[in-house]
């Protein structure tokens, strides 16, 4: 058995021996490794790039005016595709914008005095003292930001529809109805109005 194993052990190294002293096989296997650590190296940029650009994507930011106006345009084709109703317009106003809630950490300190008196009264005070701060984390470009918790979208203030049919008190209540339900606000918020 150990014959067989040096044999083949005899064989593997000529080959070896074979190929290095050969000058285009070893430029053959150098150039291989070659490619391939550039292969590597070109394999973890494309890597990277398509991470930055799905973080991109997914983290991008919509204004107030942007959310209203998609609203707009969402409610103004759903009130046109409701019978009656006729060719629509639709007016979004917001209470307040996009609003961020932020990481916050709060250390309390208590301190208490304590004064005496004439033997038979004590008085003890105590003070609390609470001291909030943002917790903040380095982004990609190495600037600090505060971390953010959670997106509260805008309220919304009212709806205004101006529409062919805003007269007719079916077609306005199918319009209220499907906007209160759309947007999830009260009925007091939204206003049919026959177009001119």
């Amino acid at each position: 058995m150990k014959a067989k194993d040096s044999g083949f052990e005899e064989e593997k190294k000529t080959v070896f021996s074979k190929l290095a002293e050969n000058d285009f096989y070893r430029k053959v296997i150098i150039i291989g490794g070659l490619i391939g650590i550039a292969l590597i190296f070109l394999s973890g940029y494309l890597n990277h790039d398509r991470t930055d650009t799905k973080d991109v994507s997914s983290q991008s930011v919509v204004t107030a005016e942007q959310y209203a106006k998609e609203l707009e345009t969402s409610l103004t084709d759903l009130v046109n595709r409701i019978q009656g109703a006729g060719e629509a317009k639709v007016l979004v106003t917001l209470e307040r914008s996009t609003q961020y809630v932020y990481a916050t950490e709060e250390k309390r300190s208590n301190q208490t005095a304590e004064d005496k008196s004439d033997g038979s009264t004590t008085k003890n005070e105590a003070n609390d003292n609470t001291e909030t701060t943002y917790i903040l984390v380095k982004d990609a470009d190495g600037a600090q930001k505060a971390l953010a918790v959670t997106e509260v979208q805008p309220i919304i203030k009212g709806v205004v529809v101006v529409c062919d049919g805003g007269d007719n008190p079916v077609v306005q209540q199918d319009i209220i109805s499907a906007v209160t339900t759309a947007l999830d606000i009260t009925s007091v918020r939204v206003c049919v109005i026959k177009a001119k």
